[in-house]
């Protein structure tokens, strides 16, 4: 035990005296939490908005006035004539264009109906979709107005919208929480990846393997920095989550670190797989990123692993990430309680059992 702590104590003095691991350890998880936590959002605001008023009646100009009125739009540029739409979308300078007919107002007085063009530029599927949601329930709120202010019936059935365990639709409350397991997966597959690779570019390594230490002392030894740096990373993102960005925490913490520590081991395995494989620190970061890119996009960070095709959707079996997430998510949102997330809890720990067992076997060739 005291030749353990001694190896461990040796491997976090390795880890702090060298300014790159220090870096890696201290400087990107600050910055990209900031620029992940601000900058990815789903939402959609500030777009730009031409408006193309053919009518001179109130009600084009009640139309025109609730769409300058809304938070989610800011007026660029006023067209005239037809010719000027096409040069604004194309120039990006409009991601909307709202064209109202010149008989607008007529055919709503006379058959109360009346068609609005919304002109979108689809190069950003996302976007315009979106945009074409915030137009609709303008549109929408502008019939409702028009019919109750003449009596009018309206529609039997309406629609009232709840949206549980985020009632506002902040998209940060489910992007904040996924940075979470991102930057701690970062961190930890950093660590411990340069760790055996650092001390073979130094000449260590080889002086390691003439101790009396054992294969899976030495995997101790250079899992349990990494073990405890990636706990401390994430708690400090959780903190800033909920201090820094209002994203509500209303499940357990305990039922919170169960997955933090069963993730973290997982990424330690295979950071240290490839750490053990690696002649220069320069392979291993060039391993670290090659499984950190497919394992952030296959994780449903951005996107849901349901609307991936079938193939990749068992690729995304053995991905530890993807089961984070939604501990994460399930904590942070719906406080989930611990024994509804063990379908959760155990391929973690089995991608962790495997990943070590197989830092263990490699180390022990090294050795032998």
């Amino acid at each position: 035990m005291f030749r353990l702590i001694a190896l461990i104590r040796k491997e976090f003095l390795a880890l702090l005296k060298d300014p790159k691991s220090r870096f890696v350890v201290i400087g990107p998880p600050i910055i990209q939490l900031l620029v992940f936590g601000y900058a990815a959002t789903f939402d959609v605001t500030d777009v730009p908005l031409a408006v193309y008023n053919e009518s001179s009646g109130e009600a084009s100009r009640d139309l025109v006035a609730r769409f300058e009125g809304s938070p989610n739009f800011r007026k660029v540029a006023t067209i005239t004539s037809d010719n000027q739409i096409a040069p604004l979308v194309d120039s990006r300078q409009a991601l909307i264009v709202l064209h109202i007919g010149r008989t607008f107002a007529r055919d709503l007085h006379r058959s109360g109906k009346a068609t609005v063009q919304v002109i979108l530029d689809g190069r950003d599927s996302n976007t315009a979709l979106i945009t074409l949601g915030y137009s609709r329930e303008i549109i929408n709120d502008f019939n409702v107005q028009w019919m109750k202010d003449r009596g009018l019936q309206g529609a039997p059935a309406q629609l009232e919208v709840r949206s549980w365990f985020n009632p506002n639709q902040e998209s940060r409350w489910f992007i904040v929480p996924g940075i979470v397991g991102l930057l701690t997966l970062v961190v930890a597959m950093l660590v411990t990846a340069l760790s055996v690779a650092r001390e073979r570019e130094e000449g260590t390594f080889d002086q390691l393997l003439v101790t009396p230490y054992q294969p899976w002392e030495i995997l101790v030894g250079k899992a349990m920095p990494g073990l405890v740096i990636g706990v401390t990373e994430a708690t400090f993102i959780v903190g800033a989550a909920v201090l820094w960005f209002q994203v509500p925490l209303v499940g357990s913490l305990v039922t919170l670190y169960v997955g933090i520590v069963l993730f973290v081991l997982a990424a330690i395995g295979v950071g240290l797989m490839i750490s053990a494989i690696s002649v220069t620190q320069q392979q291993a970061l060039l391993g670290a990123f090659l499984f950190l890119v497919p394992a952030i996009i296959l994780s449903g960070f951005s996107t849901p692993i349901a609307n991936m095709p079938a193939f990749i959707q068992v690729i995304t079996l053995f991905n530890p990430l993807r089961y984070f997430l939604v501990v994460l998510r399930s904590t942070f949102l719906e406080g989930t309680p611990i024994h509804l997330l063990l379908d959760q809890f155990w391929p973690m720990a089995a991608i962790a059992a495997f990943t070590l067992t197989s830092a263990a076997w490699l180390f022990r060739r090294r050795m032998y």
